[in-house]
């Protein structure tokens, strides 16, 4: 307990309760059941990651185990209820339980169902999100082709929908869309990254710029340069969070509504960013966690006002059916944090337009204000649907926008300046217009040499394939000064032996590998899709870059003597299995448990067939792949690929700890007390793992950098971190001891990544 602690914080706010009362944003006769529901904890809730071919046997193991386990079970004098899938999320893959995330963590009862949580959390199989926050991506109505922005993604549980959506057909590796995931905070982007690494995808690309003035990106269409529109953008801009009481219970006593009035001029230079970087026919959800219409209806009125015509709203009133929502309001007024009221902008006196500005009101117009269709937008409200608080617009871009008339594309070689494709906005008494600024003859002439410099500097860079990092001082000054993406060029000596050791398949997109390393020994291989390489080339100059790329190989110096110097790794083996012709044993159920459980196996304890397969094959790193039986429907029902080292007289598998528990807990083994063990052997090997760190120091992959920080972060969100061994990245000669074995694998991480427990927010900033 907390005896002698921090006073328990007293939910009560006077001026929140005279505020939204006079809004009449809750229906009549609600009203205490609103207050009531905001002074309840809010309930747990999960999501299945949907991507994976897995995403059904973890369906089926959380229902015939887990769940069933909770069955009965009181904690702290109160009976646990059994999850409830939400209505509303398709296909069974959200559940919310009335067990808080104090309880989950702390209570012995639960312990067994709060690490299955944690280690799938890890391994990207199950996502700790707010209820509410699921419903943005949802309405984006994503395909494997879109183009997506996330512009403001950070802590990135909704950018992991994102990803997941692109990979609905799992027999594609790559994807013809990507999510460029944006955030202004250096620091949460590395959080961001931490994230999105659990899903695996060459299709992510993680970068640092203010949101509301993003840069205008290029890329390559036959030769000619075009400007890049998204096909979608998540707008989740930075907001009061009133509607996140439940979990942030500090909002009680901060709240005012001067948070509102501060942030409203951002939250419209965000959207209105949006929606010019929106491709026409394309879709833009504005999203925030307040209840507040002055961050909610009067962004979107405004943004719709000075659109004249070019975006609408969508009616989505039949999409998510089973989701209890309100529909936008049309009247509202302003308040100052003392309490004074103002319905009209010219009510208000001058001494207070520098707090107020004419955005914050309805339309007057009421022809105009009828034509918006705000009753289109959705509020969630917390005792509908024991939710947070959420409010959600999707608008659809019909036509560019007026002060864009001529943007659509650049035909010219050259980069664009930034003069000409950024727009400026200037508040004037009837909304914020936007006004294109021309550049003088004057300006032109001296920006066309300026590009010739700049431009032969960007070419020979593109020509050795290196993007990155910006040359603008100001974007060095903040954050890590990230190294660069270096495209593996087409006669690169290093590509061969891999070819050949792996018999890859002639269509495999070699041009799409890179390193983080300029000079010296490249140690990792990333891939990604060959659209976010097009991104990468053509935008290195204007673009700070934190992240992309998944880790397909690693340099592995015991492998140079059987063939190759490089390791297959886990992260990347579910993009690169489809090109593999080589090295893959197909093993049984049995086989996979082995590999799963023992650290390194003799051959011997595997099946006849699999003992036949590995005989006649070199040593060195190898594919382990396991095919469900649809005639034993009792084992395993998806198909796993492992990566694995066949040594002269042992066969053992390469994979993070927190992905094989989640494969044992697939096959119905039990691992809770395995895990025990294990965390006992851990500690006793401490010191050698610091010894061995201590060596490989100046090995460590590029991104190790990343691993500290996102310590910090997790400290800072309060969240609970477990140590989990991740995959190791160099082979361990076969007759080294099993101990120092286990130490390899802690020492050469390329992000060492920390078991969460996260109910992720979506409040920014």
């Amino acid at each position: 307990g907390w005896a002698g602690g921090y006073p328990e914080i007293v939910k009560e706010n006077e001026l929140f309760e005279r505020y939204y009362r006079e809004l009449g944003i809750v229906p009549a006769g609600e009203w205490g059941d609103f207050m009531a529901a905001l002074r309840e904890p809010l309930p747990a809730t999960l999501r299945i990651t949907g991507y994976r071919s897995h995403a059904k046997e973890i369906l089926h193991c959380l229902k015939e185990k887990y769940f069933k386990e909770l069955q009965d079970l009181e904690v702290d004098g109160q009976k646990v209820e059994m999850p409830q899938s939400l209505s509303w999320y398709p296909e069974e893959l959200a559940w919310h339980t009335n067990l808080s995330r104090k309880i989950l963590r702390k209570s012995p009862q639960l312990e067994k169902f709060h690490q299955f949580l944690v280690s799938e959390t890890e391994c990207g199989n199950i996502s700790r999100q707010e209820a509410v926050s699921m419903i943005p991506p949802l309405l984006l109505n994503v395909n494997p082709h879109h183009k997506i922005l996330d512009m403001c993604a950070a802590p990135g549980s909704k950018t992991a929908q994102l990803i997941e959506m692109l990979h609905a057909d799992m027999n594609v590796p790559f994807p013809k869309g990507f999510v460029i995931a944006n955030d202004v905070d250096n620091k949460r982007c590395y959080l961001l990254v931490h994230q999105a690494k659990r899903l695996n995808s060459p299709c992510i690309m993680v970068v640092n710029h203010d949101a509301s003035s993003i840069p205008n990106l290029q890329i390559d269409v036959d030769g000619r340069k075009e400007v890049l529109f998204y096909d979608r953008i998540l707008c989740d801009v930075p907001c009061s969070g009133d509607g996140t009481m439940r979990k942030n219970i500090d909002v009680w006593k901060k709240w005012t509504t001067q948070n509102s009035l501060q942030l409203h001029g951002l939250q419209l230079r965000i959207a209105t960013r949006g929606v010019e970087q929106l491709a026409e026919g394309g879709r833009m959800v504005y999203s925030t966690c307040s209840l507040n219409p002055i961050e909610n209806e009067a962004v979107i009125a405004s943004l719709l006002d000075k659109s004249q015509g070019a975006l609408e709203l969508a009616d989505v009133s039949s999409e998510l059916p089973g989701l209890k929502r309100m529909p936008g309001i049309t009247k509202w007024k302003v308040m100052l944090k003392d309490g004074q009221w103002f319905e009209e902008w010219k009510d208000v006196p001058s001494n207070r337009q520098t707090q107020i500005r004419p955005t914050m009101f309805p339309i007057k117009d009421e022809e105009k204000l009828k034509a918006m269709n705000l009753e289109r937008c959705l509020r969630i409200l917390p005792h509908h649907q024991n939710t947070g608080g959420f409010f959600v617009a999707v608008l659809i871009k019909k036509s560019p926008m007026p002060w864009n008339k001529r943007q659509p594309k650049v035909h010219q070689k050259l980069p664009q300046r930034t003069e000409e494709i950024e727009v400026t906005a200037a508040n004037s008494d009837n909304g914020s217009e936007c006004i294109t600024e021309e550049p003088t003859l004057a300006e032109n002439e001296e920006s066309k040499k300026a590009q010739e410099l700049q431009n032969s500097d960007t070419e020979q860079s593109k020509k050795e394939g290196v993007c990155g990092p910006p040359p603008s001082k100001k974007m060095k000054l903040f954050g890590f000064k990230e190294d660069p993406f270096v495209f593996l060029p087409e006669d690169d000596p290093l590509f061969l032996p891999i070819q050949k050791f792996y018999a890859l398949d002639p269509s495999f997109p070699k041009m799409n590998l890179l390193t983080r390393t300029q000079e010296g020994k490249k140690r990792q291989l990333y891939m990604v899709s060959k659209e976010l390489r097009n991104v990468l080339l053509n935008n290195s100059e204007k673009m700070k870059v934190i992240n992309t790329g998944i880790k397909v190989w690693s340099r592995n110096s015991d492998g140079e003597q059987f063939g190759c110097a490089f390791r297959l790794a886990q992260e990347g083996i579910y993009t690169l299995y489809p090109f593999i012709h080589a090295r893959i044993i197909n093993v049984c159920i049995e086989d996979v448990k082995i590999l799963l459980t023992q650290e390194n196996p003799f051959l011997s304890k595997f099946s006849s067939e699999t003992q036949k397969k590995v005989k006649d094959m070199a040593m060195g790193s190898i594919v382990l792949k396991y095919d469900p039986d649809p005639e034993k429907p009792d084992d395993l029902q998806c198909p796993i690929v492992l990566c694995g080292w066949q040594g002269k007289t042992s066969l053992r598998a390469f994979v993070p700890k927190n992905e094989r528990l989640h494969y044992l807990r697939m096959m119905g083994v039990e691992v809770f007390k395995a895990k025990r063990k294990e965390e006992e052997s851990e500690s006793k090997t401490e010191e050698e793992v610091q010894h061995r760190l201590a060596q490989t120091e100046e090995g460590m992959d590029v991104e190790d950098k990343e691993h500290d920080l996102v310590m910090k972060m997790e400290a800072e969100i309060g969240e609970e971190s477990s140590h989990s061994p991740v995959e190791s990245s160099a082979m361990e000669v076969e007759n080294k001891t099993e101990d120092l074995d286990q130490s390899s694998k802690n020492a050469n991480s390329h992000v060492s990544q920390e078991s969460k427990d996260t109910d992720t927010s979506n409040v920014k900033g």
